[in-house]
């Protein structure tokens, strides 16, 4: 019996797998996955897993169960692994806007253990932000697995399973919202004549401080805000044309489209 079997070998499950392997939390051997993309499995295969040939056949020898395929998929793939389903395992599920009840119906085991993730790509470089949430009947020891497995490439949070849908656009998306900030902030400096890559590198530092003090400094949001912004300053200026162009209700409405297509996917 596997320790833990990946249904599912893209980048997101690479990510986690890279964080287990770095941390020693479990060794190649005690895993196993699989995808529909041979090249995929191949990759998982060259770091020392077993690659198998369903996710029947991962689902029947594996204790915990990743499923990190996208959610579009996920109908499919859990009625191919329901007959292996036993009620000793746990699943442990990346699919955004896939609730608890929903993977219980295609399983077809109202009892069955889950464990929701919302995760995020900077898991790739051992830099994510992880949503959790323990659903029913899921035991100390299998939660703390889970954490485990997380924490091996990022932080984690616990939250209830009734407000994973409405993380999504804090940590899962929301990497999304700042490339984007970054790129439109590096092409605004270039049209200034600052080098792209000069005006990225300040600004990408800039985001990686900011953190910290929002982290570390012990300080508001606002507090924060108001160590920056002089009265009529040029800071000060710069937030008022923010605000008069709707950024912060913009940012508002972006997450509220994020949240409402989750439910729309887990139907």
């Amino acid at each position: 019996m596997y320790q833990l079997g990946f249904i599912g070998a893209g980048n997101m499950a690479s990510a986690i797998l890279g964080g287990v392997l770095r941390s020693g939390f479990l060794a190649p051997q005690q895993m196993c996955a699989f995808d529909v993309s041979p090249e995929r499995r191949a990759l998982f295969a060259g770091k020392g897993l077993a690659a198998l040939s369903s996710s029947a056949q991962v689902t029947a020898e594996s204790r915990f169960i990743l499923l990190a395929v996208k959610p579009q998929n996920i109908e499919a793939v859990l009625t191919e692994a329901a007959p292996a389903f036993t009620p000793d395992k746990t699943i442990i599920s990346i699919a955004a806007g896939i609730s608890a009840a929903c993977i219980r119906r295609l399983l077809g085991y109202k009892g069955a253990k889950i464990i929701l993730v919302m995760p995020n790509t900077p898991l790739l470089i051992g830099e994510g932000a992880v949503a959790m949430s323990r659903g029913e009947g899921v035991e100390d020891e299998e939660f703390s697995f889970a954490k485990n497995l997380f924490s091996a490439a990022g932080r984690v949070e616990e939250i209830p399973p009734s407000l994973m849908n409405e993380i999504i656009p804090v940590n899962g998306s929301s990497p999304a919202l700042i490339y984007l900030l970054a790129k439109t902030v590096s092409e605004y400096a270039e049209k200034k004549g600052i080098p792209y890559e000069t005006a990225n590198r300040l600004f990408c530092q800039t985001l990686i401080g900011s953190a910290r003090m929002m982290l570390q400094s012990g300080k508001s949001h606002q507090e924060l805000i108001d160590m920056v912004t002089s009265p009529g300053g040029t800071t000060y200026k710069m937030l008022d044309g923010l605000k008069e162009g709707g950024f912060p209700q913009a940012v508002e409405d972006s997450f509220d489209r994020c949240i409402q297509r989750a439910y729309e996917l887990g139907k």
